[in-house]
């Protein structure tokens, strides 16, 4: 059973359909890591033109899916409560492997380092044992 469900997600995070890119929380502590899920399907509207016949999820909504959770995991905290988390910069990206309608996308942020309303977080997004793209993300708080 999931932590959070996109309602719950929605209570959190500002963003809404068809941005809001992560479907539950697994796994919460909040300021130091979360796991979310992203159930790929083919319904989602990116697949109209990436890539017709051979449909992929883009590198950069991977990175923003993994964002969400992280932003997740500090705005839960009760000194965040009800801010916006924004992207902030994107080091180490690493694609390893294509993202199709179907798969399940585990997103896992882990929050290494935070200055006031700065930080970083390590960022992981598996398809099952298999990692799928990695990076590290960093976060303003506004």
């Amino acid at each position: 059973m999931s932590l959070y469900t996109a309602k719950e997600i929605m209570e959190i995070l500002p963003h809404r359909a068809p941005f809001l890119l992560i479907d539950t929380i697994e796994v919460l502590e909040p300021g130091v890591r979360a796991v979310g899920t992203k159930c790929v399907s083919m319904n989602e509207p990116y697949f109209q033109g990436h890539f017709p016949g051979n449909p992929v999820m883009p590198g950069v909504l991977i990175m923003e899916a993994l964002a969400q959770v992280g932003a997740v995991a500090i705005l839960s905290q009760p000194e965040w409560k009800g801010r916006t988390a924004y992207f902030a910069g994107i080091d180490k990206a690493r694609f390893k492997q294509k993202v199709i309608p179907g798969d399940v996308l585990t997103l896992e942020m882990e929050i290494i380092k935070v200055k006031g309303p700065i930080g970083i977080g390590k960022a992981v997004a598996k398809v099952g044992d298999k990692v799928a793209a990695q990076a590290e993300l960093t976060f303003a708080i506004g």
